[in-house]
């Protein structure tokens, strides 16, 4: 008699990358933190042009804000943490590409356009590792593209659809023995929906590869030139007469990238391996913002032009400016104006080093991550004032310059250019132990040392230079606990920093004020911002049927702030600021997400709750704020809310199979109530709530050819995502006396196109 043994099917096992460098990959279930992982398909389903639309859509406690009025340069916002590509936000997310920081050197800003959504490969979201380095206070953003070794054929895209958009993407992978090659580009043009907005995104991506038994290597090449309709925030009155509207103009943000990378993995033997990368990175950003002015005639002697009581002087002479200057005057009707340029140039060269160790200790199960990296920046800032008048207008102000750049004879607004240094340095290691076949012990830490130096070029603004340092270890520890094969609890705290950037020690002194959109005065020291992160929570994954899926997480976490930094309005000089710590804030809440896959169908729905505070008892200056007292000052007790983070946020989608060929698919987004920025006191009204419905679909016409629709904003909702305030007075011709301003969010669009893949 011949006796079969029985076949067991062992359940899949999820991995997750344990640092930023690619190369090594652990059991997510031993992970004592929260992840999220997405896929190509991911963001393949929705055809999005941005990668945050994905992220946003399926990560819990993830959501989008609309500061800019730009779908290609938005912000993400993490547990109350941001990623964003505006100078003079707060921020609290680490971002990599390919194991690369692209935070940027100047402002650590995060400029989501330059990423080819087209190439991602897998995107993994962490709630707190401190193995991310700097900037990881709410967590990590890792970004992985393809190769090919992962990705092979021919694929061309064009689409196009609502507001004048039109976009067209292409790209090749193939494998031959131990080589291969992908490459991608990505064009897309939109005329925008809002007044002045229009915007043109160009992306590419190439990797060559070789892999053998024991190693792997990628020499990667990257880059983008990119054109951005930034119109911002507009009075809400203004919004009522016409949607579309925006408040002055122009404001555009032209951004430049360049890097090439060079990373691998050598396998020493079946339980050690070696990983690195190393990387150039250039980077060029020119912003132009035209806003209104207070210029007047000085009271001294009213021939001549002041800001308050300083004389201003044309900044190529010296010379005191003629009030005749004055629209109204002399040069034009309407009233006065300016024209704000920055630019910003960085180059980056680093690299990094890991060993990981995957067997035995002690006759134990182990894995070990160790590893270091530097990053060098060299940067240039530079920042100057135009003088310009606004026409009497009822709509869309436009900014006319008039050729002078000019600087008060006070120093408080003069031409700035700014040279910068950053070294940034860590060195980490992670060790997760299976004490027992279902218990897992997590113990790391990371090192970071930050020297920042400041140098001021012109030689007009001495108190600009100065040297900074910062240095700190960050613990991580953790448990998981296997209750069943398909159910995991895991609980941890760790710590994470971040060092002051350039653009915030360039602006910390309340007496000396800068456009945050970039110019530098002065250099105090700031603190650098320390996060101590709890989490707990379950998570689970089991086949329910020979083709379907459950996963699903439910967690919880608390996050405490010391010596957070924020950005504050000046109460010297309108439209101008500065950065201070203020003290202690908390992040705390819940998190659930559930997703459901079958052959046909699949589903998904995710719930959080954020709680986001203030701890510490602050008089914080906001002029434009209806709250503030006689010199613009409001206080905040501890138990205020931080504005611009909406609390409840919840979002549902799904695709089915409607045929073997056709599939159709939507997603909700609905997200609470939320306080103006400026309103950390919360004694106004809140922006109100909003929920989006999206629509799509895919028709495979040919084994080749694809078909696909998509409708944004289905229902055509008229909601907003961020709002603040302003000084509404300065243009009276526009009648306007509500200071609340909003970034409205675009109506209902559609977009279709073809996909062809051999």
């Amino acid at each position: 008699m011949t006796v079969h043994a029985q076949e067991t099917e062992l359940a899949p096992i999820h991995v997750i990358g344990s640092s930023p460098v690619a190369g090594d990959a652990i059991d997510r279930d031993k992970v004592s933190t929260d992840t999220q992982s997405l896929i190509s398909d991911d963001f393949d389903r929705n055809k999005s042009t941005s990668v945050l639309d994905t992220l946003a859509q399926q990560t819990p406690g993830m959501v989008i804000s609309d500061v800019q009025g730009n779908p290609f340069s938005q912000d993400i916002n993490l547990r109350g943490f941001s990623a964003s590509p505006v100078q003079g936000t707060p921020q609290g997310l680490a971002v990599y590409l390919n194991g690369v920081r692209v935070n940027e050197a100047f402002g650590d800003t995060v400029n989501f356009d330059l990423v080819p959504t087209v190439a991602i490969d897998r995107a993994d979201v962490w709630t707190s590792n401190p193995v991310f380095g700097l900037n990881a206070l709410g967590g990590a953003i890792n970004l992985q593209l393809k190769n090919g070794f992962t990705y092979d054929g021919l694929e061309a895209e064009v689409s196009g659809g609502s507001f004048g958009r039109i976009g067209s993407s292409l790209q090749y992978g193939a494998q031959k023995d131990n080589w291969a090659f992908y490459t991608s580009g990505e064009e897309v043009h939109e005329d925008g929906w809002r007044d002045h907005s229009s915007s043109t995104i160009k992306r590419f991506y190439t990797d060559l590869g070789y892999r053998d038994d024991k190693s792997e290597y990628h020499l990667s090449l990257s880059g983008a030139a990119n054109t951005l309709g930034v119109i911002g925030p507009t009075p809400v009155e203004e919004l009522s007469r016409k949607y579309a509207s925006v408040y002055t103009f122009p404001q555009t943000t032209e951004n430049n990238m360049l890097m090439a990378a060079l990373n691998g993995k050598v396998s020493i033997n079946d339980n050690w391996a070696v990983q690195s990368n190393i990387y150039v990175r250039h980077f060029d950003q020119e912003h132009v913002d035209g806003n209104t002015s207070d210029v007047t005639a000085c009271e001294a002697d009213s021939t001549l032009l002041c800001l308050g009581t300083a004389i201003t002087q044309n900044a190529s002479t010296g010379a005191n400016l003629s009030s005749s200057l004055l629209p109204g005057t002399g040069l034009n009707q309407g009233i006065a104006g300016s024209i704000d340029r920055t630019h910003v140039n960085s180059n980056t060269v680093g690299g990094s080093l890991q060993t990981t160790y995957d067997g035995v200790f002690l006759d134990l199960n182990n894995h070990f991550v160790a590893g270091g990296s530097i990053d060098y920046s060299s940067l240039s800032f530079s920042g100057k004032n135009e003088l310009g008048t606004i026409s009497d207008t009822t709509i869309d102000p436009y900014v006319a310059g008039t050729g002078i750049t000019y600087e008060t004879t006070d120093g408080l607004i003069q031409p700035v250019k700014l040279r910068a240094k950053n070294t940034y340095q860590g060195l980490f290691a992670s060790d997760t132990l299976d004490v027992t076949d279902r218990l897992s012990a997590t113990v790391g830490a990371r090192l970071n040392i930050a020297q920042i130096n400041l140098n001021d070029s012109l030689g007009t603004s001495p108190g600009l230079t100065g040297n900074h340092h910062y240095a700190r270890l960050n613990p991580l520890t953790g448990l998981t606990y296997k209750l069943t094969p398909d159910l995991t609890v895991y609980g941890g705290y760790s710590e994470a920093n971040r060092a002051p950037t350039p653009l915030e020690l360039g602006c910390a002194d309340p007496a000396k004020p800068c456009l945050l959109e970039g110019f530098l005065v002065s250099d105090p020291s700031l603190k650098q911002v320390v996060s101590r992160t709890y989490e707990a929570g379950l998570r689970g994954h089991s086949a329910v049927a020979t083709d379907s899926m459950i996963d699903w997480k439910l967690g919880a976490f608390l996050t405490n702030n010391t010596d957070d930094i924020v950005s504050q309005p000046s109460s010297l000089v309108p439209g101008y600021g500065y950065y201070l710590n203020a003290g202690k804030t908390r992040r705390q809440g819940v998190d659930a997400y559930f997703q459901y896959r079958t052959t046909d169908w699949s589903a998904y729905t995710t719930l959080a709750y954020v709680d986001a505070t203030y701890q510490s008892k602050l008089t914080l200056t906001s002029a434009n704020n209806p709250d503030a007292d006689a010199n613009g000052t409001i206080f905040v007790t501890p138990g205020n809310k931080i504005p611009g983070i909406s609390p409840l946020q919840f979002k549902l989608g799904g695709d089915y199979k409607m045929t073997s060929a056709w599939t159709l698919g939507g997603d909700v987004i609905a997200n609470s109530s939320q306080y103006y920025v400026g309103d950390d006191s919360n004694k106004n009204a809140k922006l109100g709530g909003y929920t989006v419905f999206n629509v799509h679909s895919a028709y495979q016409l040919t084994d080749t050819i694809k078909l696909f629709a998509k409708l944004d904003n289905a229902l055509d909702r008229q909601y907003a995502t961020y709002g603040g305030f302003a000084a509404v007075g300065d243009i009276p011709s526009l009648g306007l006396s509500n200071p609340q301003t909003t970034t409205p969010a675009a109506p209902r669009a559609m977009y279709a196109g073809f996909n062809v893949k051999f």
